[in-house]
């Protein structure tokens, strides 16, 4: 898996965007990197042969290695332009671009060009059939589910201080900005889903491209403001901190693989990978990163949480986690508003502790999230309505009769939410950052 051109374009970064990383030493290994981690310790009692593999791999390390300390070239070229044009001027470029061509704005950088030249090649290893198909597919999962598990999966990105701390740095921690984050993260995954949003026309592609910029922009903000310390952290969002917000649903899907004793995916499970390759890829994360087997994907997934040091503390961690489960998402005016925050409160709670804390209900507690019996009940009410709305689709779906006229109403229902999560502008502005040294 390991390539030396990829280990070599991560030193490389440092001389192609001075700018940028004309501060940053590419040659240690940060201290987030846990390089002193062992099949023996605690951490790993509960998969140690998952992580048995991992360690009898030195390739697999060594790629998430520098993975940890990789950020996005083209991207970061862009975002670099900053000084010259504003975050703003940017933002508004690229949304040019994206919507009518790169022609059509004026005077645009070669930076620009160059970044939306590279997310239209799409590789020879992306499958755009099966990426239509698990489009398709994942809708219903869209649809049905993560209205109410959402905030249960963003919340597992902040459990680790040395991943969260750009969080922090970038000002989540007001309610306001921490539903808007979480809001922006369904946006993203909903609008993949529809049909035709993956096309380069498509509001898919777009969304994809100023996540893309937003992530450049924090990393050039953050490591221009003189408070983050390489040495300990690394490159603020790296590319190994994307793979499990591009991958946490293939990996556990995997993972159940692999424990049912098979080693291949169905037809259908494979477009939904596809589908989650081809978002990473316009995410910009290289292949070398993206499994294509259930054990690859799995392998790639462990790899991380090995190298990833443990590290929790209240001040970062702490207070993402209280500032998002306190705010509120949805309107609580009606009835239904309400029965739907009481089911999601519930089922993301749920989602957490089950799928990223070992269905450890103690270790919530520990961090501000408590699984009572109220809890309980609305996560398994939840569970039962995504359950019986999710028969109702896939079944219907296949019925001739009605199929047609369901998947217009399945795609007029993910219009709906996108609605209800609201416009995504997907920008981060320097002022508002709590530690900016600017």
């Amino acid at each position: 898996m390991q390539t030396q051109a990829y280990a070599d374009s991560v030193v490389r970064q440092r001389d192609d965007l001075p700018g940028m990383y004309g501060g940053v030493d590419f040659t240690i290994v940060p201290e987030r990197f846990d390089h002193n981690a062992a099949i023996t310790d605690e951490r790993f009692a509960s998969i140690n042969d998952a992580v048995g593999r991992v360690f009898n791999r030195p390739d697999l390390m060594e790629t998430i290695r520098d993975a940890t300390m990789t950020g996005d070239r083209v991207a970061d070229a862009y975002a670099a332009l900053i000084p010259e044009f504003g975050f703003r001027t940017l933002v508004e470029m690229l949304q040019t671009a994206c919507e009518r061509g790169i022609e059509h704005v004026d005077d645009a950088p070669p930076e620009l060009a160059e970044l939306i030249a590279v997310m239209e090649a799409t590789p020879d290893w992306v499958d755009m059939e099966l990426v239509e198909q698990g489009a398709r597919d994942e809708r219903v999962g869209m649809a049905t589910a993560a209205p109410l598990a959402i905030r249960g999966a963003f919340l597992a990105t902040f459990l680790n201080k040395y991943a969260a701390l750009p969080m922090t740095m970038t000002g989540t921690l007001s309610d306001e900005a921490a539903a808007k984050r979480v809001f922006e993260t369904a946006s993203f995954f909903t609008a993949t889903t529809l049909p035709g949003a993956l096309d380069r026309s498509g509001k898919g592609f777009e969304a994809a491209a100023k996540v893309r910029l937003m992530h450049s922009m924090v990393r050039y903000n953050i490591l221009n403001s003189g408070r983050w310390d390489v040495a300990t952290n690394g490159i603020p969002i790296p590319q190994v901190d994307q793979m499990p917000a591009g991958l946490i649903g293939v990996f556990l899907m995997s993972a159940q693989v692999l424990r049912k004793g098979r080693t291949e995916f169905t037809a259908e499970q494979r477009a939904s990978v596809e589908l989650s390759r081809y978002r990473c890829f316009l995410l910009g994360l290289p292949e070398d990163l993206l499994g294509q087997t259930p054990q690859e994907v799995v392998d790639l997934l462990i790899a991380r949480h090995v190298s990833l040091r443990e590290g929790y503390d209240d001040e970062t961690c702490g207070a993402l986690v209280r500032g998002t489960m306190d705010a509120e998402l949805f309107d609580t005016s009606s009835i239904g508003g309400r029965v739907h925050a009481w089911l999601e409160s519930g089922f993301s709670k749920f989602v957490l502790i089950k799928s990223f804390l070992g269905g450890d209900a103690a270790r919530a507690a520990s961090i501000g999230i408590e699984f009572g019996p109220k809890d309980k009940v609305a996560a398994a009410a939840a569970a039962a309505v995504v359950a019986t709305k999710t028969a109702f689709y896939r079944v219907g779906l296949r019925l001739p009769i009605v199929a047609s006229r369901l998947d217009q109403h399945l795609n007029a229902r993910l219009a709906g939410l996108l609605d209800m999560y609201g416009h995504s502008d997907f920008i981060t502005d320097a002022d508002q950052y709590q530690l900016s040294g600017q």
